[in-house]
């Protein structure tokens, strides 16, 4: 008797074990998905703060948590259902879909240089116009649909060898840590301008007083480092999908040339190889995010201004 229940135990030590291990696995399989997403992670923090510009200070984080509800509900209820299907009967589409992702947030990337150069941004928010939450609320849901699928694709993309349930487990875990990650990130930005402010007012002439202030002045500085990341983050992320989806699909020279060059300049400085490769990696992800977006922008406002012109001159 006493022999079987120490046999039982032994079963499930091992069994915890087991489990142990494949919570262990899903986390990091997440993790690594979940770097893998990080240009448009970066590009989604960066965005959403502009939806609570206008609305006052108590209503700013209740719309927050609505816009993370709608989310998360995008990714877990229509993104995560469609991805794995794809990906247990449709494998072979996986590629183009990425890459159509990878196209676009390269377009995304080379608009808002478009953008910056003319100086002009058309999804600058008007001051003094008057906010509607409900409006507010379910254009940054749609926005974040489009985002959301690019994470969950990449993601996917990542584990896409790994058993069906495990895939969605980890998609789950994806799901859940990036929407937290990214409107949590968005809570601490738009209400830091709030907590600078009141320490400034309560404590004025002390060092939080100074922090406050600093807090204040910092905030500008801060979105536009982050718009900044943003666009160079949309560049490389979607360059090297499209890089890698290009080789995929049976066109090798371009990856092999940038391999090449990876390799060229890890042997001409050995002691910083990695990063020297990474470096060369990340540049030439960028330039033909870039130049693929620049093409794309080229389409979508320059073709159609043109054929205005010539319409409005005959």
């Amino acid at each position: 008797m006493s022999g079987g229940l120490v046999a039982l135990l032994d079963d499930i030590a091992a069994l915890a074990k087991l489990a142990a291990a494949s919570v262990d696995d899903i986390g990091a399989a997440a993790s690594r998905a979940s770097v893998k997403a990080a240009g448009v992670v970066v590009d989604d923090t960066a965005v959403t703060p502009r939806y609570v510009h206008g609305l006052t200070a108590d209503r700013e984080l209740p719309i927050i948590k609505k816009i993370a509800i709608g989310s998360l509900r995008n990714k877990l209820f229509f993104i995560l259902p469609a991805a794995l299907l794809l990906s247990q009967f449709l494998p072979w589409l996986l590629t183009p879909i990425l890459m159509v992702g990878g196209t676009y947030l390269s377009y995304e990337g080379a608009e808002k240089l478009w953008e910056a150069i003319r100086g002009h941004d058309e999804h600058e928010v008007v001051e003094g116009a008057e906010v509607d939450e409900d409006t507010v609320t379910s254009g940054a849901i749609r926005t974040d649909f489009i985002l959301s699928a690019e994470i969950m694709v990449i993601s996917l993309n990542e584990v896409a060898s790994e058993p069906f349930f495990t895939r969605a487990a980890i998609l789950v875990v994806v799901a859940i840590l990036i929407t937290v990650l990214v409107y949590g990130v968005v809570g601490l930005i738009v209400k830091m301008d709030d907590v600078g402010l009141h320490l400034a007012e309560t404590r004025d002439g002390s060092a939080l007083g100074a922090l406050g202030r600093g807090l204040v002045k910092g905030m500008p500085v801060l979105l536009s480092v982050l718009s900044t990341v943003g666009v160079a983050a949309m560049l490389w992320v979607g360059g090297h999908i499209l890089l890698v989806g290009i080789d995929e699909l049976g066109f090798h020279p371009l990856y092999e040339f940038v391999h090449h060059l990876e390799e060229r300049v890890a042997h001409a400085v050995p002691a910083i190889g990695s990063i020297a490769s990474w470096v060369v990696n990340t540049v030439s992800s960028a330039i033909l995010g870039l130049i693929v977006g620049a093409i794309v922008v080229a389409i979508m406002h320059l073709v159609p201004r043109r054929a205005k012109a010539d319409a409005t001159a005959h």
